[in-house]
């Protein structure tokens, strides 16, 4: 059970990181896909993505593209669960 959960916030988090375009930012980010984690119920159970989750996701946008390049993160971010969360939240990801 527990090595499932890890799993779905992994994907969780590579697919937002995906879905999130980089875009200039003026602050420093931290590229951490553990920092979607809030975000791995939405994407796995097709619940609406809560506030925590949207903020991260904004948060975590310029990291996407890099999510994205990343051989392990790719499937979980392109997963249509994480799409439909960064929709939700209104990011896009475009690399």
């Amino acid at each position: 059970m527990a090595k499932c959960m890890a799993t779905l916030t992994l994907l969780a988090v590579v697919v937002v990181a995906i879905l999130l375009a980089v875009t200039p930012s003026t602050e420093a980010v931290t590229c951490s896909p553990v920092q979607l984690s809030p975000c791995a119920p939405a994407i796995m159970s097709n619940q609406t993505p809560s506030k925590a989750c949207c903020d991260k996701l904004k948060e975590q946008k310029p990291c996407l593209c890099g999510y994205k390049k990343n051989p392990t993160l790719k499937p979980y971010v392109d997963s249509p669960g994480a799409k439909r969360v960064a929709s939700t939240c209104k990011v896009s990801v475009s690399c």
